[in-house]
């Protein structure tokens, strides 16, 4: 019932914008009707990817990405988009062209919002995590990445007519395409189910480092060698080396020189004394460095990935994630639903059986490539599942990998459509298979991996309600604002807090009536000392206001148990 209403109100306003576009834009070329058409498809695009993307992820209980991507597909050039209403005189989202099916304008937003995406995963990427379980997860992401494009290639050279070489462009990209990994969705999971600092999902969380950094360099490597291909070029074994070499260069370089320069570049951020500005110029450099790596010939994201990666570690990176939420939440959505748009479902027929085919060893890859490592690093096989099932989903690197394959003539429009094939299939999969591997039972054989904390030190104050809770947590937080702290809230149906300042790196959490600052043990002089000028400035003011009907010993009440410490 609730689909059907929906479903008519949508071809409701699809009609009553027809209307409004037949009316003073039937014809021309001029900048002003580009324009006016762009913003009017991006309004039916913003608004489908938005209502799709909520039934997909409370109804159907699936990834809002799948909704967006469906929302393209409805409304884009080969479905709804490609009728003709008798009031109008060009179709709602014409066709363009067999290569690019959308107009110049859609597809530059949609490389933008790419950049925007890329740039905000590389600020997510946790080094320490990846450096620390770097040994197994090296393993695991490597695993993956040789068996998936092992397979993706070879089954493109076994079943496709034309392909006969596993050099030729359409078997390299296929190949990429399945090596990438989205743990969004898998992150997501272990969050609610509390596994995400367990050994297997710290292990994914590392792996899945090297998975995207890997799969980004094959990616450069691959669209080298498509470059050489279409300008009549032999494509000699030096030559691939070479596009190897300059690709894994470019990225290594630029990674390190990024890494030791983050905290000058974080503070010449800082001296513009403005979160929105240094989050506008972070943005700004991230296209800058996109731009430098696509003149050398390699793809765009790897420059924002880069410098998303060498600014993960400032102490600025919660904070310009924040900052730029806005501008995801925007653009991603349109980049998938427009991704969604070029799917050619009059070609999906021909090549459904090779879809399936080639989904199957996408799933069989990533759940064997990266299980075996895992079993010999230690886990068992539940442990080993666990870690191949959080490696399957599908996500916004394949859709990356598809539209550059697509845009540079490398695949066509039947071989994006079996990407987005691809990444449904395994993206619906993986969720239940997860869920279902952690239930019950150790995932390890060698219990050395059990994961211990580092030592630290927890500084806990406990007051008498919650509403003096609340009160002392606000002071805490401005404090550290005061200090030019970054200040990040975790998660809005939670007081959880990261707050940091160059190496100095606390946890705050507030339950009920205490609270509890978590830092290293080097830093806890620091972090007494501020939340001990506080308390003692709130007692100084109860202490004035004390003969005002206050219950005696209120202010002893307020800072009974401060700074009791507990090791980790």
């Amino acid at each position: 019932m609730i689909l059907r209403r929906f479903f008519i109100l949508f071809g409701l306003f699809l009609f009553s914008f027809s209307c409004v576009f037949a009316s003073d834009h039937t014809s021309g070329n001029d900048i002003g009707h580009l324009m006016t058409t762009l913003v009017l498809q991006l309004a039916i695009i913003v608004i489908a990817a938005r209502i799709f993307g909520l039934i997909f992820s409370r109804y159907l209980k699936q990834p809002r990405v799948l909704g967006e991507l469906v929302a393209g597909m409805v409304i884009g050039p080969y479905a709804l988009g490609a009728f003709s209403i008798p009031i109008l005189n060009q179709p709602l989202f014409p066709k363009i062209d067999a290569v690019l099916p959308i107009s110049p304008e859609l597809y530059g937003l949609a490389v933008v919002a790419s950049i925007v995406l890329l740039f905000l995963a590389g600020l997510e990427t946790d080094l320490p995590t990846f450096l620390k379980f770097s040994g197994i997860g090296s393993l695991v992401g490597l695993g993956g990445v040789v068996l998936s494009f092992f397979l993706g290639d070879m089954v493109a050279v076994l079943l496709l007519p034309g392909v006969d070489s596993f050099m030729s462009p359409t078997a390299l990209f296929l190949g990429t395409l399945s090596t990438a990994t989205s743990v969004g969705i898998t992150a997501r999971i272990l969050s609610e189910k509390r596994k995400l600092s367990s050994p297997e999902g710290v292990t994914i969380l590392a792996g899945a480092v090297l998975d995207d950094v890997i799969g980004i360099i094959i990616l450069a490597i691959v669209v080298g060698i498509t470059k050489i291909s279409h300008s009549g070029g032999q494509v000699e074994w030096g030559k691939i080396a070479f596009i190897a070499i300059k690709a894994f260069g470019f990225w290594l370089i630029l990674t390190i020189l990024g890494i030791l320069f983050a905290k000058k570049i974080s503070k010449g951020l800082k001296w513009l004394r403005s979160n929105d500005a240094m989050a506008g110029v972070a943005l700004g450099i991230a296209l800058f460095l996109s731009g430098l790596a696509e003149m050398a010939g390699l793809a765009m994201i790897i420059g924002a990935y880069v410098v998303g990666l060498s600014l993960s570690q400032t102490d600025m990176a919660d904070e310009l994630r924040e900052r730029l939420y806005g501008v995801y939440q925007f653009l991603v959505p349109v980049f998938f639903c427009v991704m969604g748009m070029m799917v050619d479902f009059s070609l999906l027929g021909s090549i459904f059986i090779f879809g399936l085919i080639y989904t199957a060893c996408a799933i069989v890859g990533k759940i064997v490539g990266c299980g075996i490592p895992a079993f010999l690093a230690g886990f068992n096989i539940k442990g080993a599942l666990r870690i191949g099932a959080g490696m399957l989903p599908r996500g916004e690197v394949t859709l990356i990998v598809a539209s550059i394959g697509l845009s540079s003539g490398a695949i066509g429009q039947d071989m994006f459509g079996v990407a987005i094939m691809t990444l449904l299939i395994a993206s619906i999969i993986a969720p239940p298979l997860l869920i279902k591997s952690f239930d019950g039972g150790n995932g390890l054989r060698n219990q050395k991996l059990a994961r211990e904390d580092e030592i630290g030190c927890r500084i806990q104050l406990n007051f008498p309600s919650v509403h003096i809770s609340d009160f002392i947590r606000m002071r805490i937080l401005q404090a550290f604002n005061n200090e030019d702290f970054f200040v990040h809230r975790l998660n809005l149906n939670s007081q959880i807090y990261h707050i940091k300042k160059e190496d100095v790196f606390v946890t705050l959490i507030q339950k009920n009536r205490g609270i509890e600052l978590t830092t290293d043990i080097d830093n806890k002089p620091l972090i007494k000392l501020i939340v001990a000028e506080e308390i003692l400035e709130l007692k100084d003011l109860l202490e004035g206001v004390k003969d005002l009907d206050s219950p005696d010993g209120m202010c002893e009440d307020l800072v009974y148990g401060i700074f009791s410490e507990d090791k980790k």
